[in-house]
């Protein structure tokens, strides 16, 4: 099922935690710079790397 196609009333609200100082904080606690912050950030994957054996000779 579509997101979209939900209704409102099955929905609930997603509460975002990160790591502050060492510690874990929801974000809808954070005030209105830090919030901002948050959203600016850029989120990577890390993906692995092809046949790092043949790369490194890690696996030898």
């Amino acid at each position: 099922m579509d997101k979209s196609q939900l209704p409102q009333e099955k929905r609930q609200r997603c509460e975002v935690w990160t790591r502050v100082m060492g510690y874990h904080r929801p974000v809808s606690e954070f005030n209105p710079g830090k919030q901002s912050e948050h959203h600016d950030r850029v989120h990577f994957v890390e993906s692995a790397i092809p046949d790092l054996d043949r790369i490194c000779g890690c696996g030898k």
